[in-house]
C-alpha cells in the first residue's frame, strides 16, 4: 500500500494543476482497501477519493488524505469481465474485443478508471456504461464491510449515480463487473461516426473499425492532456422539457438535439458555448478549446480558480442566451 505524506497531485490530475496533499493512499487490493478505510474512519481527517483524475479539477491544496485504488486485475468469465477499479477503463474496451465480446466500443478511449466509471455513468456516442454494469463490488468505510451492489441499486442516471450523491465517500470501490454481448450491433448514428465510416468507404464495420474511428474522432477534437492540460468534456449536456426546446428550436432551427423521451430533449453544451462566442477564447491561462467547445484547456500555468473563473463565465452567458443553466461535469474540489 502506497502511503506518502505531503503528496504532489499533478500526476493525477489531467489538468496538470500542481496541488498537494496532506497524504496519499492508493491501495491495490481489497485487504489493503479495508486497511485505508480503517486509515480513513480513525482519522478526523477530511477525505476525497479519486480515479485517474481526468475528471478533477484541483483549486488548491487539499489539507486532507487523498484516496486511489491501483487494482487493477481483470477476469474474463463468458460474456461477463470483472475488473480491477484501478484497470484503465480504455484498456477493458481493448480486452473486450480481444475475447470477441462486444456492447463497449462507442465508450472507446474515455479518459479515467473502471472505478469512476461506475461512480460517474460515463457515456459517448449514444452509449453509457450503465447499459454494461452488472455489480459493483466495494469497501463500506464505516465498518470495513465488503458490499456488493446490482446495477438497480446504484440508482444510474446521466453523469449520475447514488455514489456521487447519497453515497459520497462511503465506499473504496475494489471491482466492477461488466456484461457484454457476445454479437456485433454496431451504433453510428450518433455524432459524425456514420459521416467518418462512409469517408473511409466502410460500409459495414467491424467493432475494431467502429473503434478505431470513434479513437480517431475524438483524438481529433480533444487535445492531449501531456501537452495541454484538461479534463474532457467540461460540461455536461443539459435535458430540457419539451416546451422548452420548441421555444428554442424556433428560434435557432439549425440547433443540433438529442431525444431523450416524448417530454424531454437533450441540447449540446458544446454548441451553445460556441453560439456565446466562447470556442477558442481565453480568460487569463485557461481557454476553451479551438475544436471542441465543450473542452476547457490550461494553455500553461493556470491555476485551478482561473479555470473555474472561466466556467463560471462561461456558464452566465450560455445562461443569458439560451435560458438555460449548464453544469460542469467535472468533479471541482
Amino acid at each position: 500500500m502506497k502511503d506518502v505524506c505531503n503528496y504532489s497531485l499533478k500526476s493525477h490530475n489531467t489538468f496538470g494543476i500542481d496541488a498537494r496533499c496532506s497524504r496519499f493512499l492508493e491501495f491495490d487490493s481489497v485487504e489493503e482497501a479495508v486497511r485505508v478505510a480503517t486509515i480513513l474512519l480513525q482519522s478526523a481527517t477530511p477525505y476525497i477519493i479519486i480515479g485517474g483524475g481526468s475528471n478533477l479539477l484541483l483549486t488548491k491544496d487539499f489539507d486532507g488524505i487523498v484516496v486511489r485504488s491501483a487494482i487493477g486485475d481483470c477476469t474474463v468469465s463468458g460474456v461477463t469481465m470483472r475488473c480491477g477499479s484501478g484497470m484503465v477503463w480504455d484498456d477493458v474496451v481493448d480486452r473486450s474485443l480481444e475475447a470477441h465480446l462486444f456492447g463497449g466500443e462507442n465508450l472507446s478511449l474515455i479518459p479515467g478508471d473502471v472505478g469512476a466509471s461506475a461512480v460517474q455513468n460515463i457515456g459517448a456516442y449514444g452509449a453509457e456504461v450503465k447499459d454494461l454494469i452488472v455489480s459493483v463490488e466495494a469497501v463500506e468505510i464505516e465498518t470495513g464491510r465488503q458490499c456488493r451492489f446490482a446495477n438497480s441499486d446504484c440508482q444510474y442516471g446521466y453523469r449520475q449515480s447514488r455514489f456521487k450523491q447519497e453515497w459520497k465517500n462511503r465506499y473504496l470501490i475494489t471491482h466492477v463487473t461488466y456484461q457484454f454481448s457476445p454479437v456485433f450491433t454496431p451504433r453510428l448514428d450518433y455524432g459524425n461516426i456514420r459521416a467518418e465510416l462512409e469517408r473511409r468507404c466502410i460500409n459495414h464495420p467491424t467493432a475494431e473499425q467502429l473503434r478505431q474511428v470513434i479513437i480517431d474522432i475524438r483524438n481529433a477534437k480533444l487535445p492531449d492532456p501531456q501537452v495541454m492540460g484538461n479534463a474532457g468534456s467540461f460540461f455536461m449536456n443539459p435535458v430540457v422539457s419539451r416546451q422548452q426546446f420548441e421555444q428554442l428550436l424556433a428560434q435557432y432551427p439549425d440547433m443540433p438535439h438529442y431525444h431523450v423521451d416524448d417530454d424531454h430533449e437533450k441540447i449540446p453544451a458544446g454548441w451553445m458555448i460556441e453560439q456565446c462566442g466562447w470556442k477558442g477564447r481565453s480568460l487569463g491561462r485557461a481557454a476553451v478549446h479551438d475544436k471542441q467547445a465543450l473542452v476547457l484547456v490550461n494553455l500553461g500555468g493556470a491555476t485551478g480558480q482561473e479555470v473555474v473563473t472561466l466556467c463560471q463565465t462561461i456558464c452566465k452567458d450560455v445562461r443569458q442566451k439560451f435560458g438555460i443553466d449548464i453544469h460542469p461535469e467535472v468533479n471541482i474540489v
